[in-house]
Parts: structure tokens; sequence; C-alpha cells
């Protein structure tokens, strides 16, 4: 049975973990806290892919600081040490080597080239190990390196702006600015933390948006990715400028591909048997370039494809304080419900308000 100590400890790891949280993709987001004889002897946060381990950095700290006290003490780490050679050595093999007795660690790791091997290693080489403390928040952390290493598949996260009414935009496509400042500040911040940004090209064609993170300094910028099957997009779209932006197409009848190319995209060819993009094929490419987690900014047409594939993972909902009407349009294309035994359940998950505006972060129940 885990201690309170146990607890602190962990939530000071789950805390330097999330660090990493706008720059670790494609690696988990890790933190690790060494303690003896209850001090805290050592701390470190893994920030960025090829950069050392949290466990590396916790006992570098604790070298620096308290060299006499690493032997015998225990780790707390967010995530299960990994053991195979990666574009760094094995953490496993650092703790066992610095003497540790004792490693308690959050959850095991997804990735099946460590996947309770880190564990077993540690056992091995007569070290006590513990996992299951604070699983659910480690999980959360990484839900999106979860899904793609158990799935093949981002998390995918489908962001919704919207009226009391449920109304995403007038009749005539007309958006902004549906919700406050300090909602649209909020969304900037889910936006650093996503590895892509998955927009449709009736977004693109109506708001010319530029889909990146905006006031928040130093922050990777996502992947903007673009369902345009048919290759509709301008070549003057916002959304091009400075490149980093992925165009999944079927068709170049006008013969824009070269254009595009020339203008900074990136375009990858997905077939469909209805001559639209597969979005399954999509994800999956999408997570065989190390994409863990995919914000969704885009019409009802798209939102309602997803939610119909049981593609979505997470809905943030944004409601302002506003009413837009019967014509206006909604937030996803659902095919006509028949019966209440068939409605759409979503478990909340948070809830809270950003100015006058209220978010709701929401589950489909299938997936939770």
């Amino acid at each position: 049975m885990f201690t309170k100590a146990d607890h602190e400890y962990m939530s000071l790891a789950l805390r330097l973990a999330e660090q990493g949280l706008y720059s670790t993709t494609p690696n988990p987001r890790v933190g690790c806290v060494i303690v003896n004889k209850g001090r805290i002897i050592g701390q470190g946060a893994h920030l960025k892919a090829g950069e050392p381990h949290a466990e590396i950095l916790a006992l570098r700290d604790a070298e620096a600081k308290f060299p006499n006290l690493i032997e015998g003490a225990d780790a707390y780490v967010t995530l299960e040490p990994c053991s195979h050679f990666g574009k760094t050595p094995p953490c496993a093999d650092a703790l066992i080597s610095a003497g540790i007795k004792r490693v308690i660690a959050a959850m095991q790791d997804p990735n099946p080239q460590v996947a309770g091997n880190g564990l077993a290693r540690l056992l091995a080489a007569g070290i006590k190990t513990e996992h299951g403390l604070m699983e659910a928040q480690a999980k959360a952390l990484n839900a999106g390196f979860i899904s793609r290493m158990t799935k093949n598949k981002p998390f995918v996260r489908v962001k919704i702006a919207a009226s009391l009414d449920g109304k995403t935009a007038l009749a005539s496509g007309e958006s902004k600015w549906i919700t406050g400042e300090a909602a649209r500040q909020d969304v900037q911040h889910w936006r650093a933390r996503s590895c892509a940004i998955l927009t449709g090209i009736g977004t693109v064609l109506a708001d010319d948006p530029r889909m990146n993170v905006r006031n928040i300094a130093n922050v990777r910028q996502p992947l903007r990715v673009v369902v345009d099957s048919k290759l509709r997009i301008s070549l003057n779209a916002k959304i091009l400028e400075g490149g980093n932006t992925l165009i999944a197409y079927v068709s170049d009848a006008e013969g824009k591909g070269e254009g595009l190319r020339k203008a900074g995209a990136e375009l990858i060819k997905i077939q469909s048997s209805d001559g639209r993009v597969c979005i399954k094929q999509l994800l999956s490419h999408l997570a065989e370039r190390g994409i863990n987690e995919v914000m969704v900014e885009a019409g009802q047409a798209l939102n309602g494809d997803l939610l119909a594939l049981n593609l979505v993972d997470e809905f943030i909902f944004y409601y302002a304080p506003t009413l837009l009407g019967s014509d206006a349009r909604g937030m996803l294309a659902i095919p006509l419900i028949q019966s209440m035994q068939n409605r759409i359940q979503l478990s909340i998950i948070d809830l809270r308000q950003f100015g006058q505006d209220i978010r709701i972060i929401t589950k489909p129940i299938s997936n939770s």
C-alpha cells in the first residue's frame, strides 16, 4: 500500500512531467523524483526528444547535490523506466548502476519495446519495484502516447466553439468571434500541447485560418493538416505560410500539386472508395510519423465523420452566452437519430468558466 509521502513525491514527479507538455513529442512526458530518508535529493523532467530522460536528469541533480545519498534511495517516476537503446541509453541501467533500492512507477510503459521489461530488469537486479501509484493522472498526461502505442492512432481531441443553442457559425459561414478572448487564449494552450492541428478544406476556404499557436513564447508549432480531397486550397492560403503543412488529398484534377509543394506544403495521396480522404488511414499515417495528439478545429462535416467513425477521444466545447438561431450552422453533421436509445452520450470530464464563456471537456462514453 502506498503512503501519504509516496503520493506527495509522485505528485511532484507529475508536476515535473508537465514541464514537457508542449515539447516532448514524440516522446512521453515524464518526471522523476529521487528520495532518501524523507529528503528529496534529485529531480528531473524529460523536455525534448533526444535529450536526457527524466531519470538521468534526476540522478545528475542528486549527484550534484547529495552524491553520498544516491545509493539506497527511492526513485519515483511517472512512467516505467525504459529498458532499450533509442536515442539515449536505457534508464533502467542507470538506476541500477546508481544503487537505487526502490523504484515506484505511476504506470507501465505502453511502448512494446518496454511494456514491463524495464521493471523486470530492475527487479532482476534486486531493486524493489512497484507501479500503479497515481496511474490515472499519469495516463491522462500521456493519453496521446498511449493511444499511438496501443492503437496506432493519435489521441483525437475535437474543439468546438458554439453559441448556447449549439451553433458554430451563421448561415453565411461567418463565425468570428463567437467566444471571448479568454476562451480563445485557452485554445492556444491546447494547440501548443498538440502535435498536429487537423482541419477540413471547408474551414480553410471559409475562414482562411493560420491554425498556429499564438501568444505562447518559444513554443513548438504543431503540424497543420488539411483534409482536401480535390486540392481546392488556394496557393495563397494562410495555412501554408511558413511550411509545416500537410495536405491529404485523393485527386488533383487541376494540377495544383506542384504549386502547393513550391509553396512549402507536403502532400500525401490517400485513396478512398468514395472519392474522399479516408480519415482512418490519415490518422494511421500521422501515428507513424510520431504524432501523439491531434486537435481538430473543423466544421460540422469533418467533426461528424470523426464521431461516426468512433475516432473522437475527447471533445472540448466552448459555449458563449449568445444565440445564433435555427438557421445557423451546427456543431456536427450527425445522421437523423430515430430513438432516444440511440442518442450519443458523453461523459463530462471537466467544466469551468473563461470570462463569460463556459468550457466543457467530455468523452464519448464508448471511448471513456
